[in-house]
């Protein structure tokens, strides 16, 4: 079964066929983070999604560039680089990264190419400069504005993401402020005049001082790096309009495609993600980053498994209890695994065809999490009831754990993903309680283990020695 993924341009589920001639190269976007703040788990949705469409599509025999952009300039950067008294760079570098970091304690890829929207002002201004003389952008008081009217009348299609009504939307305003209401159709910033509120954030431009707008610098740096027209650009369904719809006019209206091609051929966009059923809020307390959930007691396995739970187009609601849930639902694989090691030994054998042809044809429909999650269960249940009957054949354990590895070479929720995650305290105490095994002191290898256990861990003895778990 071929992969088929929703394309949000067509609204309809298509077969994925990259524009690479041989079919194998695909060039992947993804909307990064805005380096303001802390990433919150909302964010961290769209990027554990992503995360899933690069894996999945190298278990497929492509080979992916993925590149994920840093808005390092925007409205709320300056208002905070300047509360801070600092440089730009100085403020953004914190931000950039903890997010890093985060993505790495969710055990995700890092993209191939991180390009920053300040490293491209020369291309921003190049394209900008290529929309004037298309007549599709215009200057007024030291500030360039993309002319959506001129680029309809122009014979292209502003709203193809979405049906947009051009009779009940507000049109032929004009926005300077990189996030605008939605229901307005307005001419909106490629490039903004420097204002005292600026501070020393602007660089010269043809029409004087400034910095770019938000919607053109995901254009010029997706265009430089993976070509005028690329396969697959991922982000969040917020940014359905108008960042993406404004991605679209200002690249295809530069007419760097080649004759018939857009710019990008597949969107997909990942659902909102709901906290304990309510949109996030500080002032609800259901703001989280992923830092409060690790200050929770989480691990990132935890928090990666829960995100990848659910459908990417469905709305989920994360809770608290869900990560409990998610919790016991790896705890129960990591038992499974742990019995079929022991039988295995060193040992590899044959990937049952009947485990991986279900798990790999619910992700060609379109991602379809759930399914290939039941089938992985499904397994688990089937591996506890041949074990309880009687031992497994060393070669059949090793297939099982096999088709465990082509599992976590996807979704990446593996045991050994939180090995680094386990305290060092926590280590010591079962340091401590081996050696009052091994000196006969019971009274207090019991004394440890009970600590151990009202500090959130618990001790399996094992023939292969002691082994923790998280409660």
């Amino acid at each position: 079964m071929a992969l088929k993924i929703y394309n949000t341009l067509t609204r309809s589920v298509e077969e994925f066929v990259p524009l690479d001639p041989v079919g194998k190269q695909v060039g992947m976007y993804c909307c990064g983070p805005t380096v303001h703040d802390y990433a919150h788990i909302g964010n961290f949705r769209t990027f554990a999604f992503a995360d899933l469409v690069r894996r999945f599509l190298t278990s497929q025999g492509f080979n992916v560039h993925h590149v994920m952009n840093i808005t390092d300039v925007e409205d709320k950067i300056i208002k905070r680089v300047r509360n801070s008294n600092g440089s730009l760079r100085d403020y953004t570098k914190k931000f950039e990264d903890a997010f890093t970091e985060d993505l790495k304690t969710l055990g995700c890829h890092t993209a191939q190419s991180i390009p920053r929207a300040t490293e491209h002002i020369p291309e921003i201004i190049d394209l900008v400069e290529r929309l004037l003389k298309k007549g599709f952008a215009y200057v007024a008081d030291g500030s360039v504005y993309f002319n959506i009217e001129k680029y309809r009348s122009g014979g292209h299609q502003y709203g193809q993401l979405l049906n947009l009504n051009f009779e009940q939307m507000r049109s032929g305003e004009r926005v300077k402020s990189d996030e605008y209401e939605k229901e307005s159709v307005a001419d909106f910033a490629l490039w903004k005049a420097r204002t005292p509120d600026d501070g020393e954030v602007f660089w010269g431009s043809p029409w004087g001082e400034g910095r770019p707008g938000w919607h053109i610098e995901c254009s010029a740096m997706s265009m430089k790096i993976l070509s005028p027209s690329f396969d697959l650009h991922l982000g969040g369904e917020d940014l359905i309009f108008p960042h993406h719809e404004d991605e679209i006019a200002q690249s295809e209206g530069a007419g760097l495609q080649a004759h018939g091609h857009r710019f990008v051929k597949y969107w997909m966009h990942g659902a909102h993600l709901l906290v304990e059923g309510k949109k996030m809020s500080k002032s609800l307390g259901n703001y989280f980053t992923l830092r409060d959930l690790l200050d929770k007691g989480f691990t990132g396995r935890e928090v990666r498994y829960l995100l990848l739970s659910s459908h990417y187009r469905a709305p989920f609601n994360f809770t608290l209890e869900g990560l409990t849930a998610a919790r016991s639902a790896l705890s129960r694989v990591d038992e499974c695994l742990g019995k079929l090691r022991e039988i295995a030994g060193d040992r590899t054998g044959d990937v049952p065809q009947a485990l991986l042809v279900p798990f790999e044809t619910a992700l060609q429909n379109d991602l379809n999490v759930a399914d290939a999650w039941s089938v992985v269960f499904d397994w688990v249940r089937s591996v506890n009831k041949a074990l309880a009957a009687g031992p497994i054949p060393p070669l059949d354990a090793a297939g099982h754990l096999g088709f465990w590895t082509s599992v976590n070479a996807i979704f990446n929720v593996g045991l050994e993903v939180i090995q680094n995650e386990i305290p060092i305290e926590i280590l010591e105490l079962l340091n401590q309680r081996q050696e009052a095994r091994k000196s006969k002191d019971f009274k207090k290898s019991d004394q440890i283990r009970n600590e151990l256990q009202s500090l959130g861990w618990t001790i399996e003895d094992t023939p292969k020695g002691p082994k923790l778990k998280k409660l």
